[in-house]
């Protein structure tokens, strides 16, 4: 390179800039600066530049994929950003010292030209836009998993109520027919057993009906709120379940808190006492639900038998938990070791919330 570039004017071989504050900005930018030649040899690039990109002063800068398949007019430089200099900054993929392509948002500008001599240093500036498509892809995949579970909840809803409406009605209405065909005719005794069976079976489809009702969404929730619907599906397992007892306390949690975290609160309530009833040999099981300034706090812990977290982590659905607590905003965190019980922590913020420092005392 001749002495009298502005490059060298500028910084010299040894990047000698006079200003130490340029200087701290040129080392420390985040984005990568290459100066290059009009034959795209690299004349200068600043460690971001070469992290992102792993060239090296003296290389040439490749073209990018966009640039490697594009038409060209008769004499037109290959380089888009080159080709036309008013862009002022454009997306592709480069490909980098290793093979692979990496996304980046490129930017020119032409620093030096000498037509008669037909010199060019041009300044192009390289963004890596892995991190920002990492977080756009995360931001879409929270949103598809929101949607997913908010369509999930609505068909919930609606069979639950087809269920209630439709078939639980139905069912009732036929075993009110038949209990009043069993009252008004005398049959021999073995008609009338059968008549008898045939009503308890009824009986026994129409609470099916209501349980799998409640399982795909609970009537009261919508209607009641959250407090009110843990308490029922607390009374009902403990009716069915005599060998563990499960407590269900709350405080500060009075009024209706907004829908989203209602039924996620819910399902993750739902979902640990399955497993806790389903795995944990528990006597007991404890349901905490508070408030305290604002955050809603969710506790549910048990004195069984506990597990060992990386062993059954997708066995135990917790998998499921993760994902409505994460569709809240919220935090999950679980304590367990084998004959050491186990803890699920769910803490979710509110907005509007009154202060408050007292956690649930007593049932």
């Amino acid at each position: 390179m001749q002495e009298n570039t502005p490059l060298n004017n500028w910084y010299g071989e040894d990047i000698a800039m006079e200003s130490g504050y340029l200087k701290q900005i040129f080392f420390h930018l985040q984005d990568g600066i290459i100066v290059m030649d009009q034959a795209r040899k690299i004349l200068l690039m600043n460690p971001s530049a070469e992290r992102i990109t792993g060239w090296k002063k003296g290389d040439q800068v490749p073209y990018c994929s966009y640039c490697q398949t594009r038409e060209l007019e008769p004499g037109e430089e290959r380089c888009y950003l080159l080709a036309k200099r008013e862009v002022p900054y454009f997306l592709s993929s480069m490909p980098t010292y290793e093979g692979r392509y990496v996304d980046m948002e490129m930017s020119t500008a032409v620093i030096y030209e000498n037509r008669e001599q037909k010199q060019q240093e041009v300044l192009l500036v390289v963004k890596d836009l892995t991190s920002k498509l990492k977080e756009e892809e995360a931001r879409i995949s929270k949103l598809v998993l929101q949607k997913t579970l908010e369509a999930q909840e609505n068909e919930h809803k609606r069979l639950a109520q087809e269920l209630h409406d439709g078939v639980g009605q139905s069912l009732y209405s036929v075993s009110v027919g038949l209990q009043a065909i069993q009252a008004r005719v005398k049959q021999e005794e073995q008609f009338k057993e059968y008549m008898q069976e045939i009503v308890d079976e009824l009986e026994k489809a129409i609470q099916d009906v209501k349980l799998y009702s409640l399982q795909l969404r609970p009537h009261s929730l919508d209607h009641l709120g959250l407090i009110p619907t843990v308490r029922h599906l607390v009374s009902s397992l403990n009716k069915t379940h005599l060998h563990v007892n499960i407590t269900f306390s709350h405080a500060h949690v009075d009024d209706r808190v907004p829908p989203i975290l209602e039924i996620n609160l819910y399902r993750v309530i739902q979902e640990a006492l399955h497993n806790a009833l389903k795995y944990s040999k528990a006597s007991l099981i404890e349901v905490i639900l508070y408030k305290e300034q604002d955050e809603l706090v969710l506790i549910v812990q048990d004195n069984g038998i506990g597990f060992v977290m990386d062993h059954v982590k997708v066995g135990l659905g917790l998998k499921h938990m993760e994902e409505r607590v994460y569709q809240m905003g919220g935090k999950l965190n679980i304590q367990t070791a084998p004959f050491a019980g186990t803890t699920i922590k769910v803490v979710v913020r509110v907005q509007g919330g009154e202060k408050s420092d007292t956690s649930p005392a007593g049932r």
